[in-house]
């Protein structure tokens, strides 16, 4: 395989830059106090969105404040973690983001603003929107049927009437850079995506089932292709509601392409200098930056993709 080495492109939104202690959540005299730190830092999340402004030199950051500044009417506060320099972050879920007396403050979701921010400020981002889209979705036991109430600093719901506790939930889902005997590169286009818009294949893991047995199941189901050798290449958090993304690399034992026509509209082979003339004539739209799509795609090609696109 060519193309860029791993270290020098990282996969977005898996830098944390902050030790998550967990072991605090449950301890709320400790919350309590670090909620009330004069250095604690506040944001909130609202719909999957953060409140970002762009600084004069260029950069775009989290809207954070110290706790006491911080909006507390029917909130819900999630504990982030600390960073080494010992701040404390926490998360309040509102049913909308807070007003600014300035312009300089905008509405802004992880896909927009995911490569922007900081590592450390993406990384809390990701934790905040996963807790805030768990916490939306899962407000009833799924044992008993009673509405649960928030516990562990917004990182177990706990049923009052039957005692279950319910966890954040992640979903597995395998993503694949396939190439063949030529080293030519498939692509797919899902039926929902506009013209020209092509990506890596993906799909999530089924109950028993191995991620190698899943990467060669999706690629069968969706384009009819085989699969032999599965080399795992790293793993990106996709808050979109739940996912953890798994990457691999992937050989094709077969190039025969047959799209299944309900997930997948249409499938291609590309070589580097023909994937490069459709990125050039616009024929082919690359997938976002901030994606793990991009990264594997990258890791092939030999370069960074042009400009932005909107995918998985």
């Amino acid at each position: 395989m060519t193309g860029l080495d791993a270290t020098s492109q990282p996969i977005a939104l898996t830098h944390q830059g902050v030790d998550r202690a967990a072991h605090h959540r449950m301890d709320e005299a400790w919350l309590a106090a670090a909620w009330s730190h004069p250095t604690t830092r506040v944001f909130v999340v609202s719909g999957g969105q953060v409140l970002v402004e762009d600084t004069e030199d260029g950069r775009t950051e989290l809207v954070m404040t110290p706790a006491f500044d911080a909006p507390e009417t029917e909130t819900h506060r999630y504990f982030l973690g600390i960073d080494p320099d010992g701040v404390r972050y926490f998360a309040l879920q509102k049913d909308a983001l807070p007003g600014r007396m300035d312009d300089e403050a905008r509405a802004a979701g992880l896909r927009e603003v995911g490569g922007l921010l900081s590592p450390l400020e993406a990384g809390l981002m990701v934790h905040a929107v996963a807790l805030e889209n768990w916490q939306r979705m899962h407000r009833f036991c799924s044992r008993c049927g009673e509405r649960t109430v928030i516990a562990a600093a917004g990182h177990i719901r706990r049923c009052p009437a039957c005692g279950a506790e319910h966890y954040p939930r992640t979903d597995p889902a395998v993503i694949m850079l396939i190439t063949d005997d030529d080293d030519r590169a498939l692509f797919g286009r899902q039926v929902h995506w506009p013209e020209g818009r092509f990506s890596t294949l993906a799909g999530f893991v089924e109950p028993g089932e191995s991620l190698e047995q899943a990467v060669r199941r999706e690629v069968q189901e969706e384009v009819g292709v085989g699969i032999g050798d599965v080399e795992y290449m790293g793993s990106q958090p996709w808050p979109f509601p739940s996912s953890l993304m798994l990457g691999f690399n992937a050989r094709a034992t077969s190039t025969e392409v047959v799209v299944d026509g309900e997930e997948i509209h249409e499938a291609r082979w590309f070589s580097r200098d023909e994937l490069e003339a459709a990125y050039a004539s616009g024929e082919v739209l690359p997938p976002s930056g901030i994606s793990i799509a991009a990264r594997l795609i990258e890791r092939w090609y030999g370069k960074p993709l042009p400009g932005p696109g909107v995918s998985r």
